[in-house]
């Protein structure tokens, strides 16, 4: 009786240690993330703004606003309602459509978001032109405040 005592009390350890550890790596990122190809798709029915964040598995920062910024409630919250959001691995050999050019995501990268950095991120319009580029690390707060700032201009640049 000990030892069937011993062995739920060992299973129900094992089960609530697991279901901790999964609900803490599900919180990591609570922005709901799509791929570069749907959100674009997505964008030419839609009048959001398409906030793509640049990343590879390599960037330690990249990793860190994975954890520290995508799963702030308020910034989550922006880019779930109010963009369509979308990651990109620059090391990616993808073809993708970037301001109309169908390009390996290196090339978009370089050569037309001239960008050199990540993490990065980049908004496109829903007509799928680049508006601007950032390539920055930033906190949730810095983040929100970009957010917010982008949405300012959004019913300028929805029309781009």
């Amino acid at each position: 009786m000990r030892l069937r005592v011993s062995l739920l009390n060992a299973l129900v350890a094992i089960l609530v240690a697991s279901t901790v550890s999964f609900g803490a790596e599900a919180k990591a990122s609570m922005v709901k993330w799509r791929t570069y190809t749907d959100a674009l798709e997505f964008a030419k029915t839609s009048t959001k703004l398409v906030f793509v964040d640049l990343y590879a598995d390599w960037c330690v920062p990249c990793r860190v606003m994975d954890k520290n910024v995508y799963s702030d409630p308020t910034v989550a919250s922006l880019l779930n309602n109010r963009f369509i959001s979308a990651k990109l691995d620059v090391d990616s050999k993808d073809t993708i459509t970037c301001d109309g050019q169908r390009k390996t995501v290196d090339r978009c990268y370089h050569d037309v978001w001239e960008l050199n950095a990540i993490p990065a991120f980049v908004l496109i319009a829903p007509k799928g032109l680049t508006i601007l580029t950032v390539t920055d690390s930033m906190s949730p707060q810095e983040m929100r405040m970009l957010l917010y700032k982008f949405l300012e201009k959004e019913k300028e640049w929805i029309e781009r």
